[in-house]
């Protein structure tokens, strides 16, 4: 119901403004005979609202590709009806791939959870050898608002890896451009014509010749923490496309998305979570590299 604060707004600003409905999805609604209706009736995105309106807004969720449900035992952190927090182990992809054949994806075990009519929203993604936190939107204007205020002080994700050497300093901001690697469809590196990559690091400790390092992405580049690690010649433990592989000591990039910070986009609640080091970087650790 229109309050007397949003009287003599357009319905256009209104969902513009106050709910940060897209464009494109204004477009979706002004599509349909039932899109848009005030008091029961369809409107124009330009009409005026008075105090007591009805304002009924569908927002139906977009096609996705088709993913098909798989029974996954998902470690779920955070619920509403809005939005799902999950701590995706290392090794399981995300999406199913074009290269390879995936008996599960975290993609599959959503759709298994919430039924097979969902489309998957991964609002933040994670490598497949990345463990940790990952948001997931259950609809497209969730995943809209989401995106909106991804990368700001909204939405903050903190990793925990551990890297081959110390940085020097301790505490610094590794800011350079990240492009595809001229000879590799999945090598990243820096350049000078790639896209703007920031990435805040700080010394948490160092054992032997590992060192447990806090990492903060400003950008959300492919492979982004990996590149700028290695960029300042501390490659994470077990990089095997940066680095130096050693399934002796860990068999993946020792890297874990740790903490989340969110606004919630529909109730404005401060979410804070964490997910403790997994089992393998833990043992890594503990070793110190021995």
């Amino acid at each position: 119901m229109i309050t007397p604060q949003q009287a003599g707004q357009t319905v256009k600003t209104l969902l513009r403004q106050s709910y940060h409905v897209s464009n494109t999805q204004l477009k979706r609604l002004k599509q349909r005979p039932d899109g848009l209706l005030r008091n029961g009736a369809p409107v124009f995105v330009t009409a005026v609202l008075s105090a007591g309106d009805r304002l009924h807004v569908l927002l139906e969720d977009t096609a996705g590709p088709p993913v098909t449900p798989c029974r996954l035992a998902l470690d779920i952190c955070w619920e509403d009806d809005y939005l799902l927090v999950v701590n995706k182990p290392a090794g399981l992809a995300v999406h199913p791939s074009a290269l390879t054949e995936e008996a599960a994806t975290l993609a599959g075990g959503i759709a298994g959870y919430l039924g097979p009519s969902c489309v998957f929203h991964p609002v933040n993604r994670l490598d497949r050898g990345t463990s940790g936190l990952m948001v997931v939107a259950k609809s497209g204007y969730i995943h809209d608002r989401c995106r909106q205020i991804l990368h700001t002080s909204d939405f903050q994700r903190a990793y925990r890896a551990i890297c081959v050497g110390t940085p020097s300093p301790a505490v610094g901001v590794v800011d350079r451009p990240i492009g595809r690697a001229p000879d590799s469809l999945l090598r990243r590196e820096v350049s000078l014509s790639g896209s703007p990559a920031r990435t805040a690091y700080e010394v948490l400790e160092t054992k032997g010749a590992f060192s447990l390092v806090r990492l903060v992405p400003f950008t959300g580049r492919t492979h982004q923490l990996r590149v700028h690690m290695a960029s300042i010649g501390c490659p994470l433990v077990g990089d095997w496309l940066y680095g130096t592989e050693d399934r002796r000591l860990i068999a993946r990039p020792a890297l874990h998305a740790s903490a989340l910070t969110l606004r919630h986009p529909m109730t404005g609640q401060w979410l804070r979570l964490t997910a403790p080091l997994p089992a393998d970087m833990q043992a890594l650790w503990e070793g110190g590299g021995s």
